[in-house]
């Protein structure tokens, strides 16, 4: 019940503080990857009188942007890479925390025990 509660997922507080600093941590490459694509993407003013088909293919031909994507690419791989290494990391720790807590419960059972039956550990002072 309570022990495993303690020893989960740190609760929603938590869970909204890494949110929100996975958040600040890939808005920047999100706002740059966005600008670009925005800036592609910007239609072109109307021309004034049609043109023919073949005339349009080669203009469009001649305008078309290279937009290289690679390096965003390794950027967001090499987020993705640190998330979750962050996120091996955290689990680790919440693993640990998880033995430490089972740990200091049953040792809590023991001397519990110990104190009922009235008999104390080596070392202790008796009543």
């Amino acid at each position: 019940g309570g022990a495993k509660m303690a020893a989960g997922s740190g609760g929603p507080a938590a869970r909204e503080l890494f949110a929100e600093g996975l958040l600040q941590f890939l808005r920047p490459a999100v706002r740059q990857l966005d600008g670009h694509v925005h800036a592609v993407s910007t239609p072109c003013p109307p021309l004034p009188s049609p043109l023919p088909p073949t005339e349009l293919c080669r203009i469009n031909e001649d305008q078309k942007v290279a937009l290289d994507l690679d390096p965003y690419v390794k950027k967001l791989l090499n987020a993705r890479r640190r998330v979750v290494l962050v996120n091996n990391i955290l689990q680790n720790a919440q693993e640990r925390l998880r033995r430490l807590n089972h740990s200091v419960a049953k040792e809590t059972v023991r001397r519990k025990a110990l104190l009922e039956a009235g008999s104390y550990p080596q070392g202790l002072p008796g009543k």
